[in-house]
């Protein structure tokens, strides 16, 4: 069964343990299905149309892997779908997960007293009625000096490949090493809430628009 909250179900499409945590900061019962989709073969030419074609292929990949539309549509209650994608942009190059040691330490050591951008997508599908919205946020991290035994530490631990940019900001090695965040922390973790909210409430609404998939960045 699918988690209900306020006259409605929520399907997160992620298994971020960060979007898990946000989404339930937010107030929202939700259940987890994942896409089973090959980001690497999504490809653009800047990192705000590549965090919304990703998201978006998500959301069509767990649509049809829930059977298609159809059965949304006659529930008596609204299903929301939420995806989402991340990448860091550093001196103008996207960066998504790190895939080797010696990437990571590309990544980490570029960061060191400096900073990276992060760009960061949401998408939230009304399953039953079809109107979706989806758009992009940005936050820049600067960083302080980060010592090498703590690069190294970072490196052998897993959860560096699993986040774009081998950046979390919530990692306790890496937490006392960051200097300032311009823009909304959890768009850094992974989840934009404003812009997350705003979808929730306009997906919902009694009389929407025409689905048109809308792209806006939040204001």
């Amino acid at each position: 069964m699918m988690a209900m909250k306020r006259g409605f179900k929520m399907i997160l499409g992620s298994q971020s343990m960060a979007r898990k945590r946000i989404l339930a900061e937010m107030g929202y019962e939700f259940t987890v299905v994942t896409a089973d989709i090959d980001e690497k073969a999504i490809r653009r030419d800047n990192p705000e149309d590549l965090v919304v074609a990703i998201a978006q292929a998500k959301a069509d990949e767990i649509i049809s892997k829930l059977g298609g539309l159809t059965q949304f549509g006659q529930d008596p209650q609204p299903t929301l779908l939420i995806t989402a994608d991340t990448v860091v942009v550093y001196k103008g190059v996207i960066r998504e997960k790190p895939t080797t040691k010696d990437e990571a330490r590309l990544f980490i050591k570029g960061y060191s007293g400096s900073h990276g951008g992060v760009v960061g997508s949401v998408l939230v599908r009304n399953l039953k009625t079809g109107v979706q919205r989806i758009g992009w946020d940005k936050a820049e991290v600067y960083f302080h000096e980060i010592p090498e035994k703590v690069i190294d530490d970072l490196i052998d631990d897993a959860v560096t490949f699993k986040v774009a940019g081998g950046l979390m900001l919530e990692h306790p090695l890496i937490a006392p090493f960051i200097d300032t965040v311009v823009g909304g922390v959890d768009t850094v973790m992974g989840l934009p809430k404003d812009l997350t909210e705003k979808f929730i409430t306009d997906v919902l609404e009694l009389n929407p628009l025409p689905l048109e998939d809308s792209s806006c960045r939040k204001a």
